[in-house]
């Protein structure tokens, strides 16, 4: 089975239906969850349309104003839970425009608090969350390869291969990587 990827028509139109649902089912306008997210009406309407994909920063605010994780959204839309994800199964998403890959190993479900994303980021990659998608979840950052600056409300974190940093998440973060290094990272999300 061949992994989805946001830029392929099908899922990007299954992402598109779900972001509209969402806002939908809480009964807000594109007005509201413009003002609750800090994401342009006119771009929150033509991520709806599937006109545009949506970036890794204008994901993560939506699920901020929704207080689900970006995992959680992913697996709102591929709508299946299996206990053994194979290799080609495990959903990855691209942030082509940002540099980012984040693949989903164990995509959460209801029942089961954890997950863990393979993420890497290219060189010279800034990424910022204004807020988190829940506030106080906690995450365990290993980072595999490269060099990565992760800044926890306003405290810079520089990590080198084999570094492990665990915090809680209740502001805003910020994943930087070397204009001549990226990085490649596991994140246990809990």
């Amino acid at each position: 089975m061949e992994s989805p990827h946001l830029h392929d028509d099908a899922f990007a139109r299954q992402v598109a239906d779900r972001l509209k649902s969402l806002r939908t089912e809480r009964g807000w306008s594109l007005d509201e969850l413009a003002t609750r997210s800090g994401v342009s009406r006119a771009t929150l309407s033509r991520m709806e349309n599937a006109e545009v994909s949506p970036t890794a920063q204008a994901l993560g605010r939506l699920c901020a104003a929704y207080g689900l994780t970006m995992s959680r959204l992913m697996r709102m839309v591929e709508e299946r839970f299996e206990p053994l994800v194979k290799t080609g199964a495990q959903p990855v998403w691209e942030d082509r425009s940002a540099g980012f890959t984040r693949r989903s190993l164990s995509p959460p479900a209801a029942t089961l608090a954890g997950e863990v994303l393979e993420c890497e980021l290219r060189a010279g990659t800034r990424i910022d969350y204004p807020l988190p998608p829940r506030p106080g979840l906690e995450h365990h950052l290993l980072l595999r390869e490269g060099a990565l600056l992760l800044t926890i409300e306003g405290r810079r974190h520089d990590l080198v291969p084999g570094d492990c940093l665990r915090y809680q998440l209740h502001g805003e973060s910020r994943f930087e990587t070397p204009d001549d290094m990226g990085a490649k990272y596991l994140l246990f999300i809990v």
